[in-house]
């Protein structure tokens, strides 16, 4: 029973500093840099203003189209500075021929479909300006985002900025929504800190930007390329900067069903990630970022979810072995991963059901996103996940 407690509290430590004890202790750290002034925020000046281009890589968008123009033309930024990529590789949909007409638009096609990142490999060929900025066809952005991101570039020290990822907040949702939305503001808040800390691990394809020059063709079957994008840029020394104010904003996947999808494929592109960025995980060489990458996110692509799988059993003959009814420590814990469980369960139950109480769908979007590593763990294995992005189908 002594090894088992022992294996038990190992597996509830990384469980536990993963999902919660990082973030905690980022806080702790973000408010004693601050006591001590020595905080890392970032100076941005307001009159930076450059050429920019904004890049969008689209298969099959015409129903985004109209929409994704008119936010774009209307975002508060010098018009003669922002030039606009569409780059359409294999869409068959009319999406290029939607595209014509509109001002500082310039639309590159190919009718081969060859990925995203085939096309954003081809298309960063045409970009010219001294920053790029990368968003999704499907998504909007705030009217001051181009300006708040590009402000921070004016520090040479940063190679990337990303912005922040939002789903439209409903009063009463179902789980695909209430999960995914709660999921996003804590992921926004551990960014916020990271950032203050020292950078940000890993952009979110809606909305990051970077240096021209520091952009590098990235490998053809590559399933994460925001990710991978930014953190080698992190890697040649520059910082990730996130300013929450530039925004952009969707809605959530239609269903779990949906949301399942996409979360493997981001799983496979995580397991993928970590071997290709493997030298990242040397802390002598980098660091403060090594710390900030194992543990926001090589832990949650990799070893954590083994731990909740294994912690099942080990607690299992140590709550029994204390007797399942005694109430001592190890049964009343294993009374609670059971109730967490049936939590999980219960959000199944209700997942299409629209609820005000949405931490009644935590325990099931948990579940779910667990799952799906070691879905995306064994699809990486196989080999078997396609490159070409097939988007989720979006909730009204």
């Amino acid at each position: 029973m002594s090894a088992l407690k022992i294996i038990f509290w190992f597996l509830l430590f990384i469980i536990v500093y993963t999902y919660v004890g990082y973030g905690i202790l980022l806080f702790v750290i973000i408010k004693i840099r601050r006591f001590l002034k020595l905080g890392n925020k970032v100076n941005s000046n307001p009159n930076y203003e450059p050429e920019v281009t904004l890049f969008i890589a689209a298969y099959n968008e015409k129903d985004y189209v109209e929409a994704k123009m008119k936010n774009t033309l209307g975002l508060e930024y010098p018009k003669e500075k922002l030039n606009i990529i569409w780059v359409t590789d294999g869409s068959d949909d009319g999406t290029p021929n939607l595209l014509t007409g509109y001002a500082n638009t310039t639309v590159y096609h190919l009718d081969e479909r060859n990925g995203k990142i085939g096309a954003m490999n081809r298309g960063m060929e045409f970009v010219k300006t001294p920053i790029v900025i990368f968003s999704d066809a499907n998504t909007n952005l705030g009217k001051e985002s181009i300006r708040r991101i590009v402000n921070l570039f004016s520090n040479p020290a940063v190679g990337c900025v990303s912005g922040e990822k939002r789903i439209v907040n409903k009063e009463s949702d179902v789980a695909s929504g209430a999960g995914e939305g709660i999921y996003w503001k804590y992921e926004s808040a551990l960014k916020k800190w990271d950032a203050e800390l020292y950078s940000v691990v890993g952009a979110a394809g809606e909305l990051f930007a970077i240096r021209t020059e520091l952009y590098r063709h990235v490998e053809k079957d590559t399933l994460l390329d925001d990710f991978i994008i930014s953190l080698r840029v992190a890697q040649e020394g520059y910082t990730i900067q996130y300013d929450p104010e530039a925004y952009a904003i969707e809605t959530a996947s239609a269903s779990v069903k949906e949301e399942f999808k996409r979360k493997i494929r981001i799983s496979a592109g995580g397991i993928q990630s970590i071997v290709r960025l493997r030298s990242l995980l040397n802390i002598f060489k980098y660091g403060t970022l090594s710390f900030q990458y194992i543990s926001h996110r090589v832990l949650r692509w990799s070893l954590t979810p083994l731990c909740l799988i294994l912690l099942i059993p080990v607690l299992s003959i140590i709550a029994f072995n204390e007797g399942i009814v005694s109430f001592g420590f190890y049964s009343i814990l294993f009374w609670m991963q059971l109730f967490f469980y049936a939590a999980a369960l219960l959000g199944w139950f209700l997942e299409n059901r629209e609820t005000r109480i949405k931490i009644l769908f935590v325990p099931y979007y948990f579940f779910i996103m667990n799952l799906c590593v070691i879905l995306g763990f064994f699809r990486y294995v196989k080999k078997s996940q396609s490159v070409n992005w097939e988007r989720a189908k979006r909730a009204d």
